[in-house]
């Protein structure tokens, strides 16, 4: 037992960061892509982050009901699903509005050279 895992450190590598941190990716890009807010996103990975603790307790014979690998779950699922948030939020926003904004990584975006932000006040 370690202080990420339960059982081994292959089903926390394979199931919870890959497998149910697909799912997390995919629900942040969802949430992103019909512009709902960040608590939206946190609810749901909430309920995610039910469901895989409850698939690695009947798989994988994992404690039930561990406040620690909840927690711990909780925080890997959420960074990946706010990084597949935040990549959709910016080809979003550099797609949609692509004569005000531009991307400085993949993550972010910042308005082009010689534009003013109309939303400023």
């Amino acid at each position: 037992m370690g202080i990420l895992y339960a059982s081994s450190v292959w089903v926390f590598l394979i199931f919870v960061c890959g497998i149910a941190g697909g799912a997390a990716w995919m629900t942040g890009q969802a949430v992103a892509s019909t512009w709902r807010p960040l608590g939206v996103l946190a609810w749901f990975i909430f309920l995610l982050t039910v469901a895989t603790r409850f698939l690695c307790f009947a798989l994988f014979e994992e404690p039930l009901l561990s406040i620690q690998f909840f927690i711990v779950d909780y925080a890997v699922l959420g960074v990946i699903a706010f990084l597949g948030y935040r990549v959709k939020r910016t080809d979003q926003m550099t797609g949609q509005y692509r004569w005000l904004y531009q991307k400085t990584s993949p993550f972010s975006w910042a308005l082009k050279p010689g534009q003013s932000d109309p939303y400023a006040h």
